[in-house]
C-alpha cells in the first residue's frame, strides 16, 4: 500500500508542486491549507508522514507540530522559509524529524521524505540503529528507566514514554553503550545513517526533546549527561 503523506501549506503553488513530486513517486498525498484542517484530517486517519509549512494562516507550523506530537509519532518534516539555526532547532526540539528550507529542490524533498519513511518503518519495527546482534541484550534497565527493543517500549518508573522512532533509536544506542561517552558524530551517523557535519544541531535538539520526556534538565540530568566538546553518556 502506498504511503500516505499530508502536506500542510497555504500557498497553493507550493502545495501543488509538492503533491506532483510525491505522486510521481506513487505516494498518496492529501493537502491542507491550514492547521485546523490538518488536525481534522489526522483525526480521521493519521498519515505515514506530514510536511508542515511554518507560516500558516491560523496556527504556526511549530505549534501544529507540538500538537500532533501529543498523540502521534509519524515523521514530521518542516517546510520553512526561515534559515536561522534557532528556528531549525526549535522545530526539532518540538518534535519535528527534519526540515527543508524554501526555495527547495524537489529531488531533495523527495529524498528526505523517502529517508524519513525508511527510518520510521525500520525503527518502528523494533530494529533501531545500534541493535548489534541476536546475542545482544534486548532490554536495559537503568535506575528506573527500562527500554525493550523487541517490544519497542520504554518506561520510566513504570510509566510508558511516548517516544518517536528516532528518539527510541537514540536512547537505545546510548543505553547499549552505557558507561561510554558517545561522540555526537557517532550518534548521528549510527542513528541517521548520514554523514555528520560540524554545524549540525540535530543531535542536540533531539537530546533536549528526550530529556524533556525523561523529566530532566540539561543542567542536572539523571540519565543523559553531556560531556562538553565530546558527546553524551548514560552512566552504568
Amino acid at each position: 500500500m502506498a504511503a500516505k503523506i499530508l502536506v500542510v501549506d497555504d500557498e497553493e503553488a507550493i502545495a501543488g508542486l509538492v503533491r506532483i513530486c510525491l505522486e510521481n513517486e506513487n505516494y498518496t498525498v492529501e493537502t491542507c491549507g491550514c492547521g485546523e484542517d490538518a488536525l481534522a484530517s489526522i483525526a480521521a486517519g493519521p498519515p505515514d508522514l506530514a510536511i508542515l509549512d511554518v507560516m500558516l494562516p491560523d496556527i504556526d507550523g511549530f505549534a501544529l507540530c507540538q500538537t500532533i506530537r501529543k498523540q502521534h509519532l509519524f515523521p514530521i518534516l518542516m517546510l520553512t522559509a526561515r534559515v536561522e539555526d534557532m528556528d531549525k532547532i526549535m522545530g526539532l526540539t518540538l518534535g519535528a524529524d527534519d526540515y527543508i528550507t524554501k526555495p527547495f529542490n524537489p529531488l531533495e524533498l523527495v529524498a528526505r521524505v523517502k529517508t524519513q519513511l525508511r527510518r520510521y518503518q525500520k525503527y518502528d519495527a523494533a530494529a533501531p540503529a545500534g541493535a548489534q546482534s541476536a546475542a545482544a541484550p534486548l532490554e536495559y534497565e537503568i535506575r528506573g528507566l527500562t527500554i525493550n527493543l523487541a517490544a519497542h517500549r520504554c518506561t520510566l518508573y513504570g510509566r510508558e514514554l511516548a517516544l518517536t522512532p528516532l528518539e527510541f533509536a537514540i536512547l537505545w544506542y546510548l543505553c547499549s553503550h552505557q558507561g561510554q561517552v558517545v561522540p555526537s558524530e557517532e550518534l548521528f551517523e549510527a542513528v541517521w545513517q548520514e554523514k555528520y557535519f560540524e554545524s549540525n544541531n540535530t543531535v542536540m535538539a533531539h537530546i533536549a526533546r528526550l530529556r524533556e520526556k525523561l523529566g530532566e534538565s540539561g543542567q542536572r540530568p539523571k540519565f543523559i549527561k553531556t560531556v562538553w566538546g565530546v558527546g553524551y553518556t548514560i552512566e552504568a
